[in-house]
């Protein structure tokens, strides 16, 4: 995420989506739209996402850039780029769950196990985790999760239903972490009305559609939104979560399952695709 620190969007509290350097998935530096990698025959290599960290050295501009303690570890501060910070940010910045409060999460992979990270941090008294893998009710806990509903297994009610019931009424705050628009549906239905929060993190299929009735967006008082990165300003917030990380009270350690070879690349995508890691580090130099 860019943080030029200079536009509108940059200098307001309000956003973290600057408007001078706009997120984009591009091939190419962001001020000229150039590359600066060739490979030995000079041919041009591509950039990706503006961080390409498949490389051993990379070109980055000095808006996607931030300055880290140096203490804290490679393998722990890589962390802090997509993922938990996302998840953590997502609690904190753009939903700012309030202690005591009720919160869904749907789908407990890292983003939404950093998102239940960061409504622990909050002080979040119940933490509801959806998901289809059982597995995942035992991993949350180590992340706070109080509660966990099997999507799968709850007969012939809806998981919003399931949800309302729980609650008595609904989720102060929930949060799509998977990319499905009938989960982003399901979401909003089990916040809570007059003032239940719905964040989107997952990243739909490109022309996915959410379909709301109007009198119930009307009606029902609720907030539904999205957010990129959680909501924060990379420069600013970024060491915010490390300095908490660096004091123990943000747990990160538990998200690191896995630490590979980067010729082992494969086997950390089986790893993923299986659902047995959370983060898997991969090393160039091992």
């Amino acid at each position: 995420m860019p943080d030029c620190g200079d536009c509108a969007d940059c200098k307001s509290t309000k956003s973290n989506l600057c408007s001078k350097f706009p997120f984009k998935v591009s091939p190419w530096m962001p001020r000229d739209g150039t590359s600066r990698f060739t490979d030995l025959n000079g041919e041009v290599i591509h950039h990706f996402l503006s961080v390409s960290s498949f490389t051993e050295y990379t070109v980055v501009d000095v808006s996607n850039l931030v300055k880290v303690d140096p203490a804290i570890p490679p393998n722990r501060a890589c962390l802090f780029s997509c993922g938990i910070s996302t998840g953590v940010g997502a609690a904190w910045k753009t939903a700012k769950v309030d202690a005591g409060s009720t919160v869904a999460i749907f789908g407990l992979g890292s983003i939404g196990l950093a998102v239940a990270e960061g409504a622990r941090l909050c002080g979040a008294t119940r933490i509801i985790g959806v998901d289809v893998n059982v597995e995942k009710f035992e991993i949350g806990k180590k992340f706070g999760v109080t509660d966990f509903v099997n999507s799968n297994e709850c007969g012939d009610k809806t998981v919003s239903q399931v949800i309302n019931e729980m609650t008595g009424g609904g989720a102060d705050y929930c949060f799509e972490c998977v990319g499905l628009a009938s989960l982003v549906q399901e979401a909003y239905a089990s916040s809570r009305k007059g003032w239940g929060k719905t964040v989107v993190l997952g990243v739909q299929r490109p022309g996915s559609e959410i379909s709301l009735k109007s009198s119930e967006v009307l009606n029902s008082g609720k907030t539904l939104t999205g957010v990129l990165f959680g909501g924060l300003k990379p420069k600013s917030d970024v060491p915010v979560l490390i300095e908490r990380y660096m004091n123990k009270e943000l747990q990160l350690d538990q998200f690191v399952t896995h630490e590979v070879k980067f010729e082992e690349i494969n086997k950390a995508f089986d790893l993923l695709i299986t659902g047995k890691s959370l983060r898997c580090v991969m090393w160039m130099d091992k």
